[in-house]
C-alpha cells in the first residue's frame, strides 16, 4: 500500500489522504450532531468527496503533461515506458475516485439516518 502512495507522487496522496481524512471526519462530526437532533448540511460531505475526485485528476494531468514533456525532449519511447507511465499516472485519479465514492457512501448513509431519525420524532 505504501508503495501505490510514493508511486502516485507523495504531494498529491498526501493531499488526497488529507482530503480522506477530512471526509470522515466530516461525517462522524455529522452523526454525532444527527443523533442529537441537530439540523445539519451534509451536502458538505458530498462536496469534499468531489474535491477528492478533482484533486486526484488534477494530479494525473499534472503527471501525464510531465510525462509528455520528457517524452517530447527524448524524442522516441517504447510502448512499455508508456503504458508503465499511464498506469502510474492513473494511481492519483483511482484514489480521487475511492474517497468520491466513499464521501458519497457517507452521504447516502447520513441521509437515510437524517430520515430515520425524523420518523422516530414523529412517532
Amino acid at each position: 500500500m505504501t508503495e501505490l502512495f510514493y508511486m502516485g507522487g507523495p504531494l498529491f496522496m498526501g493531499i488526497l489522504t488529507i482530503v480522506l481524512v477530512a471526509v470522515i471526519a466530516t461525517a462522524a462530526i455529522y452523526i454525532y450532531r444527527i443523533k442529537l437532533s441537530q439540523n445539519v448540511n451534509i451536502a458538505l460531505v458530498k462536496e469534499i468527496g468531489l474535491f477528492g475526485l478533482i484533486v486526484g485528476i488534477f494530479g494525473q494531468f499534472l503527471g501525464l503533461y510531465q510525462a509528455f514533456t520528457v517524452i517530447e525532449v527524448s524524442g522516441t519511447v517504447s510502448p512499455e515506458i508508456l503504458i508503465s507511465g499511464l498506469k502510474i499516472s492513473s494511481i492519483t485519479t483511482i484514489y480521487g475516485i475511492i474517497i468520491c465514492l466513499i464521501g458519497f457512501l457517507l452521504y447516502f448513509g447520513l441521509h437515510a439516518l437524517i430520515a430515520r431519525n425524523e420518523s422516530v420524532i414523529k412517532a
